[in-house]
């Protein structure tokens, strides 16, 4: 067994609530193994709402949550990243900065609760949704023996965890 900690970023556009959720989740679920981060190519001024009262509900980490820059982590004083998963079909079509390290990446998409319309019970819902689907990838992740793949099997099973139920259009497609 090692003490080594991987840091993981979740980017996400916005980063407002598929990357937070998905922060949140690895940090209580990590079991001390990973640091999580999250990000957005085009931040907003705050986190979402629904995400922070989803994750409160269900017992996840709220506490110094904010919507952030990937800006941030091209700093020569940021965490160098292991691991690097998109959320979002639209962070995934950017380009994305060069990650000193060159980390492991994968896209992760789910539906953006933020985008539910509908009643609040509605919009509580697809936040549920979305916790559940990244709740499940996180434990797949975590449940990996990381330190005995070698790259190309690591990296195959990260895109095969992108695909899991509740994926978005563009990770069922990916190849």
């Amino acid at each position: 067994m090692t003490d080594r900690i991987f840091n993981v970023l979740f980017l996400c556009t916005g980063n407002s609530a598929r990357s937070i959720l998905a922060e949140s989740i690895l940090a209580k679920d990590g079991g001390g193994r990973f640091r999580a981060f999250s990000a957005g190519s085009m931040p907003k001024p705050d986190v979402n709402p629904l995400a922070i009262e989803t994750l409160a509900s269900l017992g996840y980490p709220t506490e110094g949550l904010r919507s952030k820059s990937w800006d941030e982590f091209e700093k020569p004083d940021a965490p160098v990243m292991d691991f690097v998963f998109t959320v979002c079909d639209n962070a995934a079509g950017e380009v994305c900065p060069i990650w000193p390290g060159h980390p492991q990446t994968a896209h992760w998409g789910i539906e953006d609760p933020a985008a539910a319309q509908g009643s609040m019970i509605e919009q509580k819902h697809a936040f549920a949704t979305a916790f559940r689907h990244m709740k499940n990838r996180i434990s797949v992740f975590t449940a990996l023996p990381i330190l005995r793949l070698d790259r190309t099997s690591l990296n195959t099973q990260l895109q095969e965890i992108g695909r899991q139920d509740g994926a978005s259009a563009r990770s069922q497609n990916a190849s």
